[in-house]
């Protein structure tokens, strides 16, 4: 398997935060987001939910979604699924 690099930019303590908790799991950030594409890719969908629902936070978003995306209020709950998937 020949092995390719991105780069993803994001705020600083958001990383910080996500590479304690991935830490938790006994991962790195780069294997939290193989873990996240693999399963992106497997299910041929996002492993979690989007909604436009006016009860949720909104998550700034550029491009054309920009205004209309929403962080769902349970954007932790596919953590669990993902703990599970690394076991």
């Amino acid at each position: 398997m020949e092995l390719t690099s991105i780069n993803v930019r994001m705020d600083k303590e958001i990383k910080k935060e996500a590479e304690k908790l991935f830490s938790e799991f006994g991962m790195t950030m780069s294997t939290a987001v193989n873990v996240f594409v693999r399963q992106a890719v497997r299910q041929r969908k996002l492993p979690f939910e989007i909604t436009a629902e006016a009860t949720s936070k909104p998550h700034p978003v550029s491009g054309l979604g920009k205004g209309k995306i929403w962080m769902a209020d349970d954007f932790d709950a596919p953590l669990e699924e993902m703990k599970e998937y690394m076991e």
